[in-house]
């Protein structure tokens, strides 16, 4: 079975580490035939650095869909240039702060204190000028008002929103990570995941898992609390294992 988890807020509480016993607990489903795969709002970059080393060579969906990874060959889904001239001209004209992630390298120009800047790669991909990234993937804007909200909705893009992080991701419409799973020919799963952007995989997995007490809630299968994340998955692995018998 292939089991998907987000990152940040469901196995990553920290922005930084991975508790022990949830690695234990991806360890066991590799162990027991499984597949273990990670489907993130950070794009490849920065997830691999966070991830443990044994996962590299797995698949993966970065950037909410704009990224998929298998065993080091990563692809992007880009704006096309009259699309990404718009969002442009609407950074410019609104005097947004905002992340542009190209397939590697980013412009950045919010808050350095935010969590989405500590989390960046820092030491293998470089801040450039938003002129300097000729192929941009996915755009996170800062502090978004209703106005920008109304102007995006007359373009074909994909929006998330983070209320928490009062920040919206910006994709090419159609991109979100089930779209990045059947890109990886998946298409059976069970999913872990606490935020908007796993929406769309708890309402297409075969099983999924809502970490904490959020909106998204109401699509996955089961709800339970940060500290139940190994326990949970070691479940669904002897479950699954039984089911497949």
């Amino acid at each position: 079975m292939n089991f998907v988890f987000d990152i940040d807020g469901t196995i990553c509480f920290d922005g930084k580490t991975i508790e022990r016993s949830i690695i234990a607990a991806l360890n066991d489903l590799v162990e027991a035939g499984h597949e273990v795969i990670f489907a993130s709002a950070r794009p490849i970059r920065d997830m691999l650095p966070l991830l443990p080393k044994q996962f590299h060579q797995g698949r993966m969906v970065g950037g909410n869909g704009a990224f998929t990874y298998n065993n080091g060959d990563i692809k992007a889904n880009y704006f096309n240039e009259d699309l990404l001239a718009k969002l442009v001209s609407i950074i410019e004209t609104n005097e947004l702060t905002y992340l542009a992630d190209s397939d590697w390298d980013y412009a950045y120009t919010g808050d350095q204190k935010h969590p989405i800047y500590r989390n960046i790669n820092q030491a293998q991909a470089k801040n450039r000028q938003l002129n300097e990234l000729h192929k941009i993937c996915k755009i996170v804007l800062f502090h978004p008002s209703g106005k920008l909200i109304d102007e995006l909705s007359a373009l074909p893009v994909m929006v998330t929103s983070y209320k928490s992080e009062n920040a919206m991701d910006i994709s090419p419409l159609g991109i979100n990570k089930v779209k990045g799973l059947h890109n990886l020919n998946i298409h059976h799963f069970i999913a872990f995941g606490n935020d908007s952007n796993d929406q769309c995989l708890f309402e297409n997995a075969a099983y999924s898992v809502c970490i904490g007490n959020q909106d998204v809630q109401q699509y996955a299968t089961e709800k339970i609390d940060r500290a139940d994340v190994a326990k949970t998955i070691q479940k669904l692995m002897t479950i699954w294992k039984e089911n497949v018998k």
